[in-house]
């Protein structure tokens, strides 16, 4: 009865909630926007890929954040080739820029991320304009300019694909809170434009483009219904609410040298993985001890708890919620090995103290 209730916990924890969960994102009351909640996604229909012959880009997005601490994805460009593009997040109370992977950023030293403090502390609503050229990168916030980012350039590629928005194309990164907003034009804004659309977008819901402008996409969230989020730019592509939570590039048993990350997350997930298949291994392994029925009952239990491990990562492939690869298969191994060596270990001293339990004080052997 208890491999049955640690083999029950161990499914549970490695693949609830068993299914995805349904898409929360819902259209506000008497606002325009959409309210993103806690697995909460949109998809582009189709992918962005008629602006390669430009050089400079803006963003602009209005938003309010859910949560003052949140550290997840608002939105980012995806493509089957480069799953990690140029992607906007929530850190803390920070805005973060993100061009590539957690591996190129490593490898870029910091060129390739940008941090603006404290714009989300007060969970007020705030537009964000990015505008990027040449000279490298602007970030503007309700209209004033935060930041300046030689450093950080960005090519035409990185704003190809698909738009995926309240969460990352790879991972669960589910970001809450409200989007009322958001354009891309095709090119690099001035201050000056940016402090006028900065006006409109709050008194009218959506940027007074002048005669020079021209946003490749727009969306203002004003439907209010259904599953469609109209472009009212020029690029004829529409964001699409899907019925479930899903990730576009879902990752199939990952390799341990892409999994890692520099972090304490990092190792208390290790610490978790190991620690949770201990008691798996040591009272399978007691329990085919006991039996009596294997001649090596340590190497089938650790072939059982790497067996288990292997099915369940490949489950959480199909799951959204939950990410699927091989550095958790390795540390349930070593947990289940702990636990073995545990077993193993109480049953020698098991047996040590009946062969040296004395006979009572005042007897003798005959």
């Amino acid at each position: 009865m208890t491999c049955i209730f640690i083999l029950c916990g161990v499914l549970a924890a490695g693949l609830w909630p068993f299914h995805p969960p349904l898409n929360q994102v819902t259209w506000l009351g008497n606002d325009n926007g959409l309210r993103f909640g806690r697995h909460g996604t949109v998809l582009a229909s189709g992918p962005f890929s008629s602006w390669l012959g430009e050089a400079s880009f803006s963003l602009e997005i209005w938003l309010q954040p859910g949560l003052a601490d949140d550290s997840n994805t608002i939105l980012a460009f995806y493509t089957p080739q480069r799953p990690m593009q140029f992607s906007l997040h929530q850190s803390g109370a920070d805005l973060a820029l993100r061009n590539g992977s957690p591996r190129e950023h490593l490898q870029a030293k910091g060129a390739s991320v940008v941090y603006i403090d404290e714009i989300f502390r007060n969970r007020k609503l705030t537009l964000i304009a990015i505008a990027s050229g040449a000279q490298g990168t602007k970030v503007y916030i309700d209209g004033a300019l935060a930041t300046t980012a030689p450093h950080f350039r960005l090519s035409t590629k990185d704003f190809t694909g698909q738009l995926v928005i309240g969460t990352s194309p790879v991972v669960n990164d589910s970001w809450s809170g409200q989007l009322r907003g958001l354009a891309i034009y095709e090119q690099e804004l001035t201050a000056a434009q940016v402090s006028r659309h900065f006006g409109t977008w709050t008194a009218k819901g959506r940027p007074d483009l002048a005669q020079n402008e021209h946003a490749l996409a727009l969306y203002l969230f004003d439907e209010h219904q259904g599953r469609l989020v109209h472009d009212r730019g020029g690029s004829g592509i529409d964001l699409r609410i899907p019925e479930r939570y899903q990730i576009v590039h879902e990752k199939f048993l990952e390799v341990p040298w892409t999994e890692f990350y520099p972090g304490p997350n990092y190792w208390k997930n290790l610490g978790i993985n190991v620690g949770g298949f201990i008691p798996l291994g040591f009272f399978f392994c007691e329990f085919l001890i006991s039996t009596g029925q294997l001649s090596r009952p340590a190497i089938a239990t650790i072939i059982f708890g790497s067996a288990l491990s292997l099915t369940i990562e490949v489950l959480q492939a199909y799951l959204p919620t939950r990410d699927s690869g091989m550095t958790d298969v390795v540390t349930n191994t070593l947990g289940t090995c702990l636990g073995v060596a545990l077993c193993r270990w109480r049953a020698s001293l098991v047996n040590k103290n009946s062969r040296a339990d004395p006979l009572p004080c005042g007897f003798h052997n005959p």
